[in-house]
């Protein structure tokens, strides 16, 4: 089956294999001269990069690439690529890649014509207050996995590396101006990256959907992108040149991120810690840490979560739920414990401290104090779901 579409909401999208071929008259609508391709080094040899590059170049576009972006992007990459950005005069940056290019395209485009440093615009109160809207420049984003749906997302994740935390730059106009959604440019992922990034995606759509805000509109989100996820990411994950399933996981992907509007939680607390101190790719964690943090959050979610599990076929209980992410992992060959990819015992504190102070820990179903967060992450470690008694 072959899918096409043209969506407004959350911005406007489009989808289709082939579609970032419509790149150059994107940029012309949207009035960009001089684009900045914002990627990382991985892609930037691969020959879709190339062709883009080409492709602007021959219509006339005064095109640039900033590829130094790192897996967990920092401040310093957004630096550089801000005298990327200015050395050329640019207009207009093209977000292209996973979560992080993505990150760091929005935040050059935000930081373009701001005075203030980077850090004034954390997500804290009404810090996005700051932003000089006159300056923040267009973005077409375009992501080439189906996780972290940040194509979709007015927020950039950037780490600190003097105090090894990751930082949350928000403003809404860091939305960007267009979405690409081609499948194709997410044919080539290996089995684990695509297992890791779709369980990404379902974080975002589980903990939105878990989330206490009133937010009907996104909670329904939430609730079609996690049936999504379950019938389209084991096609996805089995068959890499599957393009039915990667266009769906592409849309499932992108629901999760509109959805997270209604907030995030635990997961993402300590995903965002975790990932900080210790470099773990960011849907690995999530992977990990999802049963941990259901059963932690199970005395107020109980009755959310066996109701979504009849909505997608499951039988209608919180065991069933969590069996079947459970099973999706074993599926997955996503490890059962943190301590499988080199989590140490002896951060949980630290960690502890860091996920209470994170964002997304404000809009958990419980709000967990630091040493419920690190009872929950030392349970991860060890791979035991008997987290009643500890929190």
């Amino acid at each position: 089956m072959t899918l096409s579409a043209n969506w407004n909401f959350p911005t406007s999208i489009s989808l289709g294999a082939g579609c970032i071929n419509d790149v150059v008259d994107e940029c012309r609508a949207l009035g960009i001269e001089r684009p900045l391709i914002v990627t990382d080094p991985g892609l930037s040899a691969l020959p879709f990069v190339s062709k883009l590059h080409a492709d602007c170049a021959a219509a006339g576009l005064d095109v640039g690439l900033f590829s130094d972006v790192h897996p967990n992007p920092t401040g310093e990459d957004i630096e550089a690529g801000l005298t990327i950005y200015h050395g050329g005069g640019h207009d207009g940056v093209i977000a292209l890649g996973g979560g992080s290019s993505l990150d760091a395209g929005k935040a050059v485009a935000l930081m373009a014509g701001q005075t203030r440093p980077l850090r004034d615009f954390e997500d804290i109160g009404d810090n996005w207050t700051r932003v000089n809207t006159s300056g923040v420049a267009p973005v077409i984003a375009i992501p080439t996995t189906a996780g972290t749906g940040s194509e979709v997302g007015r927020a950039s994740v950037i780490l600190d590396i003097e105090s090894h935390e990751k930082k949350i730059i928000f403003h809404p106009l860091m939305m960007p101006k267009k979405v690409i959604l081609d499948p194709e440019l997410t044919l080539g992922l290996p089995a684990g990256l695509t297992a890791a990034t779709g369980m990404d995606a379902l974080s975002h759509s589980l903990e939105a959907f878990c989330a206490p805000a009133y937010h009907p509109m996104a909670r329904a989100i939430a609730i079609e992108a996690i049936g999504m996820v379950k019938t389209w990411l084991p096609l996805a994950v089995q068959d890499g040149g599957n393009i039915e399933a990667r266009t769906h996981m592409l849309v499932a992907s992108t629901m999760g991120a509109t959805a997270f509007q209604r907030g995030l939680g635990a997961m993402h607390a300590l995903a965002h810690s975790l990932g900080a101190v210790f470099g773990a790719h960011h849907g690995m964690l999530n992977a990990i840490l999802m049963p941990y943090v259901l059963k932690a959050n199970r005395p107020v979610i109980e009755d959310d979560i066996a109701g979504l599990a009849q909505i997608i076929g499951l039988e209608g209980s919180f065991e069933a739920f969590l069996g079947w992410i459970l099973g999706l992992r074993t599926e997955f060959g996503i490890p059962h414990d943190l301590a499988a990819i080199g989590i140490t015992a002896d951060c949980t504190g630290h960690i502890g401290e860091m996920s209470v102070a994170d964002p997304s820990a404000g809009t958990n179903p419980i709000l967990f104090d630091k040493e419920s967060y690190s009872a929950i992450c030392r349970a991860a470690i060890k791979g035991s779901l008997d987290l009643q008694a500890r929190i």
